[in-house]
């Protein structure tokens, strides 16, 4: 352990990277599953057949195999060639949690009473209209605790970018694990707490979330 405490700047580094995985895909993850909760509750049958078809490819598909089409398929078709690895991180974690943010969100708009839609149109409201100011605002709402389980599990998720020469906190786990064969429990200890830290300051951010709209209803 005194390999991991003398250099504990590299296990900040490595939980900083972590952190940013989580915010960018989880920040792209929220825009694109709601883009695709509209598509699938929406009117127009080709857009909903094609976010339902998006969901039911992605969530049957193994974050490795996305992984592994982002980190090497998609370069041999000319894809992604000259992008960092950590946006390629961020994309491949953004097109899998997508799937399951859809999902929770179209649980949230299916749980709105539909007078409230049919009353936003009834005053004229588009369907844009109805989704962004009526239903959406409602939605998210109902969904807090299920969205929030989601984005737990893609804090866990990021440790994927470990074999893809993304040293995140996993990969520099390894790496201390490596150098450090007699003391596998305590560093194992060690970066476990981390992700124990990052886990429950975001269920708490979600139960605060959660009950201040509660409050406010």
């Amino acid at each position: 352990m005194d390999d991991v405490f003398t250099r504990f700047d590299l296990v900040l580094e490595a939980f900083w990277l972590t952190i940013q995985l989580l915010v960018f895909s989880g920040v792209a993850s929220l825009v694109g599953g709601t883009v695709l909760a509209a598509m699938r509750v929406g009117p127009v049958a080709v857009l909903a057949r094609l976010g339902a078809l998006y969901v039911s490819v992605i969530r049957n598909t193994p974050l490795l195999i996305v992984f592994i089409f982002v980190f090497i398929a998609a370069p041999t078709l000319d894809l992604l060639v000259q992008t960092p690895f950590v946006v390629k991180g961020v994309i491949a974690l953004s097109v899998y949690t997508s799937a399951f943010v859809c999902e929770a969100i179209r649980s949230g708009v299916n749980s709105v009473p539909l007078g409230q839609a049919e009353a936003a149109r009834a005053m004229g409201l588009t369907f844009g209209q109805t989704m962004s100011q009526v239903i959406l605002p409602q939605s998210f709402r109902a969904v807090v605790p299920p969205l929030a389980s989601v984005l737990i599990a893609l804090a866990k998720n990021t440790s994927v970018a470990a074999a893809f020469g993304l040293i995140e906190a996993t990969a520099r786990m390894r790496f201390f694990t490596n150098n450090n064969a007699g003391d596998l429990p305590l560093i194992f200890i060690t970066f476990a707490i981390g992700y124990i830290i990052l886990v429950e300051v975001m269920s708490a951010g979600a139960f605060g979330l959660e009950r201040r709209w509660r409050a406010a209803r």
